[in-house]
């Protein structure tokens, strides 16, 4: 409140966070996400391209995120588990269709930013346009697969890098976890959800993942080299 951009701007939609510790931003990310949503479907409504039911199954599924989000806190024990075996990796690819690319895009960035690591995100269904050739034993590929309409799609995808021997973790909801799980060699359910609100639970997971890969070689997580929390020049 009260910053450049809040002063600039005709309108501001706080997303009241509270005050982001690290200058990587892993809260205001989730919030950013919600305050969408809900302006989204304000947008929807007015236009009437939105039905009320779905506008108040939307709303409905927001209110419950908050208790969602702690269970999705819940897997931070298999997630160290999971960076304890990750953390001396070279490679990996995180990749997701639909909604869950730009979450793929989100756990490979805070991959990259705070523990070093060379890290690349890519729409699952452009594995074939070079990255593939990548793909080798001891890769680690992240997949991220909570879209129930594209899911099939994306498990075809994780057999693709699981037949060039990458190791493969999953990232699902309860409502598609058994079409990954045959596929991949670990897998982080999170609670089932709208599949327009799953980004908000299934970036948790690779949040942390990150944060503890990070914590484990040595970095100063809040404190990342070569960023800054505000941007001052162009």
């Amino acid at each position: 409140m009260g910053s450049t951009l809040a002063r600039e701007a005709d309108d501001v939609l706080y997303t009241r966070a509270g005050p982001e510790i690290a200058v990587c931003s892993t809260k205001a990310f989730l919030t950013q996400l919600a305050a969408l949503a809900m302006l989204a479907a304000y947008l929807g409504r007015a236009r009437g391209t939105l039905p009320p039911d779905r506008a108040s199954a939307l709303i409905r599924g927001l209110r419950s995120v908050p208790a969602k989000a702690q269970a999705a806190l819940g897997l931070e024990p298999a997630i160290i588990a999971l960076a304890k075996r990750l953390q001396k990796i070279d490679d990996a690819f995180f990749i997701g269709r639909g909604l869950d690319y730009p979450v793929a895009m989100e756990g490979s960035l805070k991959l990259k930013e705070i523990s070093y690591m060379h890290s690349e995100a890519l729409a699952a269904g452009e594995l074939k346009h070079g990255t593939l050739a990548l793909v080798v034993p001891g890769v680690v590929v992240v997949a991220i697969g909570t879209q129930p309409d594209v899911i099939q799609k994306t498990a075809a995808n994780i057999q693709e890098v699981r037949a060039r021997k990458a190791e493969v973790v999953g990232i699902a909801t309860e409502d598609t976890a058994d079409a990954l799980r045959p596929h991949v060699d670990e897998l982080l359910v999170v609670p089932a959800v709208d599949p327009l609100l799953a980004p908000i639970l299934s970036v948790i997971p690779l949040q942390l993942l990150a944060y503890h890969i990070a914590r484990l070689r040595g970095h100063d997580v809040d404190q990342p080299r070569n960023l800054a929390k505000s941007v001052t020049v162009e």
